[in-house]
């Protein structure tokens, strides 16, 4: 039997968008500690989702979303219902893991990193689902 998770990495065209995924985030985190954001954790998966970074600024935690693509309509447009959806089941299970985190305000915002342009970060870029179950 074929092992296709091997085959995966193995891609050149994967392993260019993994490498292109991993410094859009580098830059999104630099821009937000430029702005007074401090790193919690990158790169949380959990229940199905994932969510990119998570950086505090004060008495607020950011769940970030990172988007690079080649315009920055197509960043916006893909955050959509079922992205919104799985960030919101992975930014629960943060929370049911950091009892610290309560009391904190909470938001997620976006980063979209398009070609020959500053990132952009976008406050409330969505909502933030923090009331439905973890499973």
């Amino acid at each position: 039997m074929k092992n296709l998770g091997a085959n995966r990495v193995a891609d050149p065209a994967r392993r260019a968008a993994h490498r292109r995924g991993h410094l859009s985030e580098f830059a999104a985190l630099c821009v937000l500690m430029l702005k007074g954001y401090r790193p919690v954790a990158q790169r949380f998966a959990a229940h199905g989702g994932e969510i990119d970074l998570i950086v505090r600024r004060g008495g607020t935690i950011v769940f970030v979303e990172v988007k690079a693509r080649r315009s920055l309509s197509a960043a916006f447009a893909a955050i959509d219902a079922r992205k919104r959806e799985r960030f919101s089941r992975a930014a629960r299970a943060w929370l049911a893991r950091k009892p610290e985190a309560a009391g904190k305000t909470f938001r997620a915002d976006a980063v979209f990193i398009v070609p020959g342009a500053w990132p952009k970060h976008v406050k409330d870029a969505f909502e933030l689902n923090l009331g439905g179950k973890l499973s």
